[in-house]
């Protein structure tokens, strides 16, 4: 199903690391394909700028040129960040992530085993597990990507009234490119949305939505006058 392939998602024209998208599945990439391919091209070098009061710990870390992290934050290798990126104050990069261009990791942001793409950002307050951003998503305050289930066992994806087992005992989410995600949302394990989809704040999803979706949670507003 084309729904399964990450080109429905990804445009990696321009992704300097477009070839780990090679796989049948799109969220095949996550785990030990990840793992594998940063420890195969992960050259450690540091040619941003990393400010006084940062921790970088280990030495399977690469920060780009143009690349700045701020006071605070804390990367744990193996990591590799593109160029021009914003790693701002109290971000935690738990490691096995991989960071293309122009992309911010904002303030109290924790992302483990996840890729983004060029342009996405993640301000302020979110969870990035075991996930993929597509090219330009931004994910509003406090936006929580899942990776675990409750019970026991691997993450299943639902699309129409098929489950399909991802194989993955932690998979969060795949956004695809152009997707704004609304201000303290939470995506379920195992959520796949389109391209150039809007899910509206405090919305909590799970399974699969098509390309150019809105997604929005209804609820009434019960106003009553002070006595």
């Amino acid at each position: 199903m084309k729904e399964f392939q990450s080109t429905y998602y990804f445009d990696v024209t321009n992704v300097s690391f477009r070839d780990i998208f090679q796989t049948k599945y799109c969220w095949e990439v996550l785990g030990k394909t990840l793992q594998q391919y940063i420890q195969k091209n992960l050259k450690s070098e540091i040619r941003g700028e990393v400010q006084n009061g940062a921790y970088i710990v280990g030495d399977n870390i690469f920060i780009g040129e143009g690349t700045v992290v701020e006071p605070g934050a804390y990367i744990i290798g193996p990591t590799i960040i593109g160029k021009n990126c914003e790693v701002r104050h109290g971000a935690y990069i738990r490691g096995n992530v991989l960071v293309g261009n122009n992309c911010v990791i904002g303030h109290t942001t924790e992302i483990k085993s996840s890729i983004m793409l060029n342009g996405s950002k993640a301000g302020h307050f979110a969870y990035i597990g075991d996930s993929i951003l597509g090219n330009n998503v931004n994910l509003g305050a406090g936006t929580k990507l899942a990776n675990l289930k409750v019970v026991e066992g691997n993450v299943y994806i639902k699309i129409d009234d098929k489950n399909i087992d991802s194989g993955l005992r932690k998979f969060g989410a795949i956004i695809g490119d152009n997707t704004e995600i609304g201000c303290n949302s939470v995506t379920s394990p195992g959520t796949l949305i389109g391209k150039n989809s809007t899910l509206y704040s405090c919305t909590v999803t799970r399974g699969f939505y098509p390309p150019n979706s809105i997604i929005k949670l209804r609820q009434n507003l019960d106003i009553t006058r002070k006595e």
